[in-house]
């Protein structure tokens, strides 16, 4: 429906019903905010608009084309990636600060935000973006809808692929009033001063009123209010107050063939862990006539504990937002497949050929094309007009991304939509590091399993940091994505646990150990870590016992299954022993840490004496 000047609210009213918006408390807010932006059009999405959606985003030159019926998207320079101090949880109680929520009173952020957004979309088209974070008639779908208002095409784009989009996900509310209210205001961008004193950006949380405002962005997790902000950061704060847990974990599964038995397993993997490649991945060639792995997501789960004893996960999302660097036929194939022609995948700040319609990231290929003509890099620029100075800079962002639906992954389980979730047969953790952890130590004591997932972290680089062989630690993988204090987070996570009378085993894995002499990786990771996870299996099925060290149980070499694997067996000894000396000093950092938090459950200070104890008597 098209206006010659700025519609009223009867207007909207018209746009509302030929769209068949229904819900009167949906309605209510789409009003008030539009109100509020000064937006001069408005329009309600569902999914089947994507296609002419993407045809007005390449008509206006917001989208440009790629081979195959894929598209690109180059965002503004300084608008690349999610701005951790500038995102806010803001409540009306000051008990829910913690150390990485940037926690502010909801007053004054309400406040702020107004003044932000009046009038700031005029011009612009409002799109209304109803969604669910979850399969319709999940146990959660309570907490999974939405309504994302946002004035820029792209992103809405980007929330058909990720959300399942839809005005009957809302319409058919059991509550009508029980949605998340998700705001996204574009902004001027190149005058809002990002990473300066004056800086204009602005994402709120206000979480015990479930409504999202984000500001000053068309980026990633900072515009797809669906995807981090309600589907973690959000859905965390209601998970807490309603007895579920909200992860960044991925879920897949393990499928053994010759049994017929499934397993399950979350995990979580500070950034640069390789939580995708893993997620995604596939069983070894020597292992693939027996095991097969079934791909659920590789970002965000949702857990609760089922009324059979066990806990239970499903994947919110919809959609998979991959970072595309290093992503190729060898680390990633299943992703790889997912954006080859055909899929409608879209690609984010890679390197654009103008003429071919091509695109590239850094690890793509082994070498970038050596034909420059037409390939322009992720800002915009011709390559071949680099200056010498400029040739070795990156053709692609390092966050660049590629954005594909689920069902495109060739390994997608037929259970990745199912409402009922699959029970979890293990939760794992794993950081980046070169040293100190093994391949995989198993835990079976839960409170030694939360306390090591608190204790998660990985290397952090001396030249950043100056703390050579600290780690930065990301408890879960959720520093970023804290809605509440870290010892409240402690505890409930021992509480939803608590309630499951078939406990999950706990693991540690680390792909990325490395010699100390030479410094070649002693494992050759990617789909070699499947072997780790089937032992993993075995151990909690009672199958393998493994060798008990003070940190938890490691496998002995002769239990895993090394038919075809590429290893020197001097590597596998490292690999599958305990630096007790490294241990004891990592246990005092780790100490250092758990009192930056308030309110650290005791069952978790005493599963660190025991690990440390355990250690002075190796």
């Amino acid at each position: 429906m098209t206006f010659t000047e700025r519609p009223t609210m009867t207007d909207v009213d018209a746009v509302l019903d030929a769209a068949g918006l229904t819900n009167e408390s949906v309605r209510e807010y789409v009003k008030y905010w539009f109100g509020v932006t000064g937006a001069e059009r408005i329009e309600v999405v569902n999914a089947s608009d994507e296609a002419r959606l993407t045809q007005e985003a390449l008509d206006a030159g917001e989208l440009l084309p790629v081979q195959g019926g894929r598209t690109f998207s180059r965002s503004y320079l300084k608008d690349t990636a999610r701005a951790e101090e500038r995102t806010i949880v803001a409540t009306s109680d000051e008990a829910d600060k913690g150390v990485y929520n940037n926690w502010q009173p909801s007053g004054p952020a309400k406040e702020n935000y107004l003044s932000l957004v009046t009038g700031a979309s005029a011009g612009k088209t409002m799109y209304v973006v109803p969604y669910l974070m979850a399969p319709q008639g999940s146990p959660l779908e309570k907490f999974a809808a939405g309504v994302e208002l946002t004035d820029a095409r792209t992103v809405v784009l980007h929330m058909i692929k990720m959300a399942r989009v839809g005005v009957n996900y809302i319409n058919e509310l059991a509550e009508p009033d029980h949605f998340v209210r998700a705001v996204h205001v574009t902004g001027d961008l190149p005058n809002l001063g990002q990473g300066t004193p004056d800086d204009k950006r602005y994402f709120y949380t206000i979480a015990d009123e479930r409504t999202i405002m984000h500001f000053g962005s068309s980026y990633g997790g900072n515009a797809l209010l669906g995807k981090i902000a309600h589907g973690l950061r959000l859905a965390s704060y209601d998970g807490w107050k309603n007895g579920f847990l909200v992860e960044q974990f991925l879920l897949l599964g393990i499928k053994d063939k010759q049994t017929g038995t499934k397993h399950h397993i979350v995990g979580g993997f500070p950034s640069a862990s390789g939580k995708t490649n893993l997620s995604m991945t596939l069983a070894p060639d020597a292992l693939g006539d027996r095991y097969e792995i079934e791909f659920f997501g590789d970002d965000i789960a949702w857990l609760w504990p089922g009324e059979d004893g066990r806990l239970w996960a499903f994947n919110p999302e919809f959609g998979v937002f991959g970072v595309a660097k290093d992503t190729n036929e060898h680390s990633n194939p299943t992703a790889i497949d997912a954006i080859e022609p055909g899929s409608g995948a879209i690609f984010t700040n890679v390197a654009y050929n103008e003429k071919t319609q091509d695109v590239w990231w850094e690890g793509k290929t082994k070498n970038p094309p050596e034909d420059l003509d037409g390939w322009l890099d992720w800002k915009g620029n011709p390559i071949a007009d680099r200056s010498p100075e400029e040739a070795d800079e990156p053709w692609a962002h390092p966050n660049s991304r590629f954005t594909t639906s689920i069902s495109l992954v060739p390994n997608a389980s037929p259970d990745y939509s199912d409402p009922a979730g699959v029970p979890v047969d293990a939760i794992i953790f794993g950081g980046r590091t070169r040293d100190r952890e093994p391949l995989i130590r198993a835990i079976t004591d839960v409170a030694e399993g939360v306390y090591d997932g608190l204790t998660l972290g990985a290397e952090a680089t001396f030249a950043a940091d100056g703390l050579e062989g600290v780690l930065r630690y990301d408890p879960m993988s959720m520093r970023p994505f804290m809605s509440y204090g870290e010892g409240d987070y402690a505890q409930h996570w021992l509480d939803v646990l608590g309630k499951v009378t078939e406990k999950p085993i706990f693991a540690h894995v680390n792909w990325f150990q490395r010699d100390p002499e030479d410094g070649h990786f002693l494992w050759p990771g990617y789909r070699e870590n499947v072997r780790a996870l089937v032992w993993l299996i075995e151990a909690k099925n009672g199958e393998v016992k493994g060798n008990a060290t003070a940190v938890g149980v490691i496998p002995t070499k002769d239990e895993l299954l090394l038919e075809g694997l590429e290893a020197e067996p001097g590597d596998l000894d490292k690999l599958l022993t305990i630096d007790v000396d490294r241990w004891k000093q990592e246990m005092g950092y780790r100490e250092e840490h758990l009192n930056t938090f308030t309110n650290v459950p005791d069952a978790i200070w005493e599963a660190h004496r025991r690990v440390a104890g355990a250690l002075e008597q190796s």
